[in-house]
């Protein structure tokens, strides 16, 4: 819905243009909320924010140049591969009605009374009907550490929900590696889901018990996460997961480094479906960290001074609709590549990020639905370079980088998530542009 408003503003401006009314920051505002405030709002991992047009208009010049070489909004899939429906990048309309309103000024005119409150919510265009998140701020020391840190948010209710769309909640996205949450339903009450200790320093503690949190962990409902640059995890009508009446989320936050110490207040935003969910929705990893990790070819070490490429194949052993990937990597980093072949030997593209940046990640949605016929070999060929001509090289001089399983930045990963659902027929024809 979002997007098609826009095209439509976008059409509606060009033919506005064409006959000299001016174009206001109300009628160019909807390209910004789609493709710029996801990023740029308060707590976010932009330096700045873009929610009003008092934001917007002392950076106009600054705007234009960065629109108009591509480097902002930021978008690494090669569209050229496979068209998603959650793309940023900025239609040759957006781009050039928005310079013709820079060129113009900025004028504001009618667009002063913006929905700014809505802005500063969530991304997802409405306010979440559910946030679950840590009762106090946790503090990140500043003394240049990764760490690992596993908190505990229970959750009980009258009765269960249906959940549409998933988003990462914070105060500070910038000092965030990543984060995975898993869904726990604890259906029996003899079990105390709010006693015992709701944050757990797994970097800097040595547990005495094996797991933790292992009473709490015998039924996963559902496991997604947060990358830098990602986007909400959204599904199309009658698709979704059910949030249990009673349980736990957990949620492993991996911690950046930082040389100043910060509070850290984490959780994620839900949004409820009032329809049943008919399709529920299940998400799958392959490489390391999940399903074939020893199947990687050559075994995933990276060499000094070199650029290598390793391969993984992983058949697939039912038929499956896809919805979403999630191409995974760390600084090392450089090509990255998905595709399915068929068992009648049909090659399906599903992702290519040819200059790999581990700052702009996304869980890429299709379209449409894209059908994996049973059998399927899924395939990952991905590029790193661990030379001295990576500016991101973690190590200087480069040394080699093995992945050891423990997700810091300084090791290395190759990772595809697929967010999939059981095919039936005409799935193919099942959009997700909204």
């Amino acid at each position: 819905m979002r997007k098609s408003l826009v095209s439509l503003l976008a059409c509606a401006l060009w033919f506005l243009s064409l006959h000299g009314q001016p174009v206001t920051y109300a009628t160019i505002q909807p390209i910004f909320v789609n493709k710029c405030v996801s990023c740029h709002r308060p707590g976010d991992a932009a330096p700045f924010s873009l929610t009003s047009y008092a934001d917007v208009r002392k950076r106009l010049s600054f705007i234009r140049d960065v629109i108009t070489r591509g480097y902002m909004p930021p978008w690494k899939a090669d569209v050229h591969y496979r068209g998603f429906a959650n793309t940023r990048s900025l239609s040759p309309e957006e781009k050039n009605l928005l310079i013709q309103w820079i060129d113009a000024g900025g004028p504001g005119a009618d667009g002063q009374n913006h929905k700014e409150e809505l802005l500063n919510v969530t991304s997802y265009g409405r306010k979440p009907d559910l946030t679950l998140k840590i009762d106090s701020a946790f503090t990140v020391k500043g003394d240049n550490l990764e760490r690992f840190i596993l908190f505990k948010v229970p959750f009980e209710f009258s009765e269960g929900h249906n959940i549409e769309a998933i988003e990462f909640f914070t105060n500070n996205k910038k000092i965030i590696h990543h984060i995975n949450y898993g869904f726990y339903e604890v259906a029996d009450t003899s079990v105390d889901i709010r006693g015992g200790r709701s944050v757990i320093n797994t970097t800097e503690e040595e547990s005495t018990q094996k797991d933790p949190y292992g009473a709490l962990k015998k039924e996963m409902i559902y496991y997604t996460g947060w990358i830098p640059g990602a986007s909400t995890e959204s599904y199309p009508k009658d698709f979704g997961w059910a949030l249990p009446r009673r349980g736990v989320v957990l949620l492993t936050a991996h911690y950046s480094a930082i040389a100043r110490e910060e509070k850290s207040v984490v959780g994620v935003n839900l949004f409820f479906r009032k329809d049943n969910i008919k399709r529920p929705v299940r998400i799958i990893s392959l490489g390391s960290g999940g399903v074939a990790e020893n199947d990687i070819s050559p075994p995933l070490f990276i060499p000094a001074r070199r650029v290598s490429t390793f391969h993984l194949k992983v058949k697939t052993q039912e038929e499956q609709s896809l919805l979403c990937v999630w191409p995974h990597m760390h600084l090392l980093g450089k090509e990255y590549y998905a595709y399915a072949v068929t068992p009648s030997g049909d090659t399906i593209p599903l992702v290519h990020i040819p200059d790999w940046d581990f700052r702009w990640q996304e869980l890429y949605k299709f379209k449409k639905l894209i059908r994996i016929p049973k059998g399927s070999v899924i395939n990952m060929d991905c590029t790193y370079d661990n030379t001295v001509d990576n500016p991101f090289n973690p190590n200087s001089p480069p040394k080699g980088v093995f992945s050891l399983g423990d997700m810091s930045s300084t090791n290395e990963m190759m990772t595809l998530l697929l967010i999939y659902t059981s095919y039936q027929d005409g799935d193919e024809a099942v959009s997700q542009e909204e």
